[in-house]
C-alpha cells in the first residue's frame, strides 16, 4: 500500500469513528462498523427503534469537496452490499434505508437520510 493510501484508510477509518459518535449523540445504537461483502463494504449499520440505517461515510479536507464524494455508482456498490446482509441487522417489520453521513474539518456531519432510492 502507498503512503498516500495509508493516510487515506486512516483518515477513513477515524471519519468513520467520528461519524459512530456522532450517530449515537443522535440517538443511534451502532450495530456494526466496516462490514465486508464480495460486493463492497457498509461503513456503519445504525439502528433505531423501527428503522436500521447502512450509512456511507464520507470525508474531505474541505467542505466544498463532499459535493463530489458520493455518487451514484458508490451507492450502487453500498446497496449491493446491503441486500446480501441486510437479513442480518434488520428484524421483521423494521425499515431500511442507506444513508450518507458527510464530514469535514470545522463543519457540522451533514446526514443525508434515505440518500439511495434506486
Amino acid at each position: 500500500m502507498t503512503a498516500k493510501r495509508e493516510v487515506a484508510e486512516r483518515k477513513g477509518r477515524e471519519a468513520e469513528a467520528q461519524a459512530a459518535q456522532w450517530l449515537m449523540q443522535q440517538g443511534w445504537e451502532v450495530v456494526a462498523e466496516r462490514v465486508k461483502t464480495k460486493l463492497g463494504e457498509i461503513d456503519l449499520i445504525a439502528r433505531r427503534p423501527g428503522m436500521v440505517a447502512f450509512i456511507e461515510v464520507k470525508w474531505r479536507k474541505r467542505a466544498a469537496d463532499l459535493a463530489a464524494a458520493i455518487d451514484e455508482r458508490r451507492l450502487s456498490r453500498v446497496a449491493a452490499a446491503v441486500e446480501i446482509v441486510a437479513h442480518e441487522y434488520a428484524k421483521d417489520g423494521e425499515d431500511l434505508r442507506i444513508d450518507v453521513l458527510l464530514l469535514a474539518p470545522g463543519h457540522p456531519p451533514r446526514h443525508i437520510a434515505n440518500a439511495w432510492q434506486p
